[in-house]
């Protein structure tokens, strides 16, 4: 997986750690369900936040080290 995630701004992160406390290791498929219900509401905006948001949670449980460690 790639770890050079752009983020627009901090609230992807504040949604990603939210998802995190609230569904613990199934904030992935939660973030990937209201994605999906965005796109098929025609929300193209919030379709890329959540996709958005599920890339940093993915990011954020992977444990290995990757890029430049200084």
């Amino acid at each position: 997986m790639r770890h050079d995630v752009h983020l627009a701004g901090r609230e992807a992160l504040a949604d990603a750690s939210e998802l995190i406390a609230s569904f613990g290791e199934h904030a992935l498929s939660e973030a990937a369900v209201r994605a999906h219900r965005s796109r098929t509401l025609g929300n193209v905006v919030h379709f890329c936040r959540w996709r958005e948001v599920e890339r940093m949670i993915a990011m954020l449980r992977d444990e290995a080290v990757s890029g430049a460690v200084h």
